[in-house]
């Protein structure tokens, strides 16, 4: 059953409570619960925005490139409905001053046909890749694939018949929640497969990388050079920021745009 504003407002006000949410998911109990609840059968992952990265090949071998959007833009392309949310409701919540609110997410499949028309509206194709082309120049990062919370505090479904395309910011995202959160939880949102992020001798660790830039917290100094951890999700924002052009992005396989779309064609169908 399609959620009422009240309830989407609701869930507004508590959105900056999401981080004690997140820990508690750390008790096995609970977050056994909540991962059934709100995470069953999820998986997501972060889109860079489509610069041209190098593929990991030999020096012999001729310079390929990867267009990581190509996932994003296959099923703008091939989804039957496309439905844009009227705003962001992470950044609504926070009150973001950085990027634009109206640039909410885009959903894909059948069951956008049961998201109350309140909350946003049923555009073309047409329109659908226009709005993902506002949200890449606004700066924000596609999160794309299966997510049972949208299902849920939507209230439609089922979930193989819903794609979730979010665009994040670094500030608002829900997932900034992912260093608190209990590893099961956190574990369903990934980078593309192959992906590495590498600092370079260029650093010279001036810090532009590590001030409200990435998602996840996951890149600090560690003397005086910029250093990622395991929590990375190969997002990219902070190879865009650096201005020394010290972090580079790139993929060890040229066609994994083309597998990220085989995967997710078979956890949801957009047709």
């Amino acid at each position: 059953m399609a959620r009422p504003v009240w309830f989407v407002k609701l869930i507004e006000k508590t959105f900056p409570s999401r981080f004690v949410l997140a820990r508690l998911t750390n008790w096995p109990v609970i977050g056994r619960l909540v991962d059934r609840w709100l995470f069953e059968d999820d998986d997501l992952y972060y889109v860079p925005s489509n610069r041209v990265v190098t593929v990991n090949e030999s020096v012999e071998a001729p310079p390929s490139t990867v267009l990581p959007a190509q996932v994003v833009d296959h099923f703008v392309e091939k989804a039957n409905y496309h439905w844009i949310m009227d705003r962001c409701i992470c950044r609504q919540a926070e009150q973001c001053q950085d990027y634009p609110i109206e640039l909410g997410c885009l959903f894909l499949g059948e069951a956008v046909l049961q998201i109350n028309p309140k909350l946003g509206r049923l555009v073309s194709k047409e329109e659908a890749r226009e709005h993902v082309r506002r949200c890449r120049e606004a700066g924000l990062v596609h999160l794309v694939g299966r997510n049972k919370l949208d299902t849920v505090w939507l209230g439609v479904g089922p979930g193989e018949k819903l794609l979730t395309i979010c665009n994040c910011c670094p500030c608002c995202c829900l997932w900034r929640m992912l260093p608190s959160i209990a590893p099961e939880i956190g574990g369903k949102v990934r980078a593309l497969p192959g992906v590495t992020v590498t600092v370079t001798d260029r650093c010279v660790g001036c810090s532009a990388c590590t001030e409200g830039i990435c998602f996840v917290d996951a890149i600090h100094l560690v003397n005086g050079r910029a250093v990622h951890s395991d929590a990375c999700r190969g997002c990219g924002r902070c190879v865009s920021v650096c201005p020394e052009g010290a972090i580079e992005l790139s993929f060890d396989d040229e066609r994994v745009a083309q597998h990220m779309i085989e995967h997710l064609s078979t956890l949801v169908d957009v047709s």
